[in-house]
């Protein structure tokens, strides 16, 4: 039930404290493998013993949720100076262990150029989720030990997905049609980066049509698009590189140039 929990919540891009009691000494709350769960909003599952104990439990776990830094902690439960102030006289050692959420690259279409952005997706640890309309595209053959195949209306399946700054979002569909309902779902969401394949053409048409449905521009400029670095290649594969190589600039806050450059500064 707890590791379900814990799981729940990992799947919804939240952070999650674990609390484990790792050691104990003379007379305590709980015995040594007591577990709690804290989530974000300050709920918990589970319980190392309540009272004062467990209170401050969660507040260090609040602590290490902020920092998204475990740590392990030494508790004396008695009335000395620098204690807890309790009745126990025992000690108890907590490990707090913090769950981050995974950076998600999530693939809005499933493509030649999918297929290639999601192996490299892989290659780099990210969390990988593809969404698309067509039954024969969305396959496991296609995308092998793919994190998640999402088939139906992409519009849909976009706004019921949870998403925020650890997601990176890229529009490759079959038209620009698609593409422009995609990027119209999403482009109010807090991400970690979001772009649309296309031509400059393309691009301008798509950019147009959400000017005049009055998109703030703020919102807009938060598109790459054309999407990629200007590395050259024509190949699904050499495409794709250059998406992910954005990504991973932009992931880092770096501005994209030669290791070589840095010689001469």
């Amino acid at each position: 039930m707890l590791l379900d929990k814990i799981s729940e919540e990992i799947r919804k891009n939240k952070k999650v404290a674990w609390a484990t009691i790792t050691k104990i000494e003379g007379s305590t709350p709980r015995k040594e493998g007591a577990m709690m769960a804290i989530m974000e909003d300050g709920s918990i599952y589970g319980t190392v013993g309540g009272g004062t104990f467990e209170a401050v439990v969660v507040e260090q776990a609040k602590k290490c949720l902020q920092g998204g830094e475990s740590k392990a902690f030494h508790f004396e439960l008695n009335d000395e100076e620098g204690s807890l102030h309790m009745q126990c006289g025992g000690t108890a050692d907590v490990f707090i262990k913090i769950f981050q959420p995974k950076d998600r690259l999530l693939i809005v279409g499933g493509g030649h150029i999918a297929v290639e952005l999601f192996k490299l997706g892989k290659m780099l640890g990210f969390y990988t989720v593809v969404f698309e309309d067509r039954e024969d595209y969305l396959t496991y053959e296609r995308f092998p030990d793919v994190d998640e195949l999402l088939l139906g209306n992409i519009e849909e399946q976009l706004e019921n997905y949870p998403m925020d700054e650890h997601c990176f979002v890229v529009i490759v569909t079959r038209g620009h049609r698609h593409d422009e309902v995609a990027l119209m779902t999403v482009i109010s969401r807090d991400l970690g980066y979001v772009g649309m394949i296309g031509s400059k053409n393309k691009v301008g048409y798509v950019m147009d049509q959400m000017s005049e449905k009055d998109i703030p521009q703020a919102w807009m400029k938060k598109v790459y698009a054309p999407i990629g670095l200007t590395l050259g290649g024509e190949s699904p594969m050499e495409i794709a590189f250059s998406i992910i190589s954005e990504i991973m600039a932009v992931k880092n806050g770096k501005k994209p140039g030669h290791m070589r450059d840095q010689m001469k500064e």
